[in-house]
């Protein structure tokens, strides 16, 4: 039974998900109990019959009680890869819609929101989605009110991006049960700098350089939001430079000061990530793909998805596929 004086939480995992995201919120509560002197939290690990699981590297987990087995449980965050579904979806998302009804505050760290979303019970809640996993998620669910920040929160459902998110959102629960003080304390414990909250953005990596998040000059950030906001019916540099005011040689040298690239050059790595994310994380067809990303046909997107990976998309489907059934594993997942 519930209790006011502690938080259960359950993690239901699926094979492919990434350890890092299970561990960012277990340790830090682990911490607040031993910090407070108390068993303010409890967890267990879930899986859909109780099986084992394994994660994205390679290592099992044995699952300490089945979905059907959670109606005592407080908290249940989902934790999988983009392609994970129930080995009987008409039961393990119905299980997913009970608790809910009844009490259970549900959540997916990560690409946890893609089992979560298909259950059914995030209609009507906003959903945070890794910055990697942007355009497959839009292309699954595009009704769904996709978010960028961090941490999305109400009183019944919780999505956090990634595993750093993860921590946040422990130390928040740490917050409310037992004081900014043991927050605090528990991130000191673990060197975490800041506590992020609802609002946050998600860092995301330039398009040149992959190792970092730093933030892009105006006039080239507001550029990119205009061709993130025009990916399946491009925009020109020249429109863009007329909706801010600029010429296109302001935009230009912007460009090739900030990221060394041409803005021509930086839409296309955005459109041909997208692509990627399509290609690998869903099962659109390649024509239904090259249009989401703005193409006509499907010719240039080959060229150019080719020039950006090495490969045509199809043989990068192939690839993947090869390495899910032969490897007997899913995609990794961040």
């Amino acid at each position: 039974m519930r209790t006011e004086n502690r938080i259960e939480i359950g993690f239901l995992l699926f094979d492919g998900f990434p350890m890092a995201c299970l561990t960012s919120v277990i340790e830090p509560l682990r911490a607040a109990n031993e910090i407070a002197g108390q068993e303010a939290f409890l967890w267990s690990l879930i899986s859909e019959n109780g099986q084992k699981v394994q994660s994205s590297a390679g290592v099992g987990f044995e699952a300490e009680r089945s979905l059907a087995a959670c109606k005592d449980i407080d908290i249940i965050f989902l934790l999988s890869s983009p392609t994970s579904v129930f080995d009987n979806p008409s039961f393990g998302n119905g299980a997913l819609r009970s608790l809910g009804r009844h009490g259970t505050v549900l959540g997916g760290i990560s690409a946890g929101v893609f089992p979560l979303v298909r259950s059914g019970v995030m209609q009507g809640h906003p959903v945070s989605v890794h910055w990697c996993y942007e355009a497959a998620f839009e292309a699954e669910f595009p009704d769904m009110d996709a978010r960028s920040e961090v941490i999305v929160r109400d009183a019944s459902r919780t999505t956090v991006s990634g595993a750093a998110a993860g921590f946040d959102l422990a130390l928040h629960l740490i917050q409310d049960r037992l004081g900014g003080d043991v927050a605090h304390e528990v991130a000191c414990w673990f060197q975490h700098p800041m506590m992020r909250g609802a609002g946050v953005q998600q860092q995301v990596p330039r398009a040149t350089a992959p190792d970092t998040g730093d933030n892009l000059p105006p006039l080239v950030s507001r550029s990119v939001a205009l061709f993130a906001a025009h990916m399946s019916e491009p925009i020109s540099v020249a429109e863009v430079a007329q909706q801010m005011g600029v010429t296109p040689r302001q935009i230009e040298r912007a460009f090739k000061q900030a990221t060394s690239q041409s803005p021509s050059h930086y839409y296309r790595a955005m459109r041909m990530k997208a692509a990627r994310q399509m290609v690998v994380y869903t099962k659109d067809p390649i024509p239904q793909i090259a249009s989401a990303v703005g193409y006509g046909s499907v010719a240039p997107l080959v060229t150019h998805y080719r020039a950006a990976f090495g490969l045509s998309p199809s043989e990068d489907r192939r690839r993947i596929n090869r390495f899910r059934v032969e490897d007997n594993a899913p995609l990794p997942s961040v």
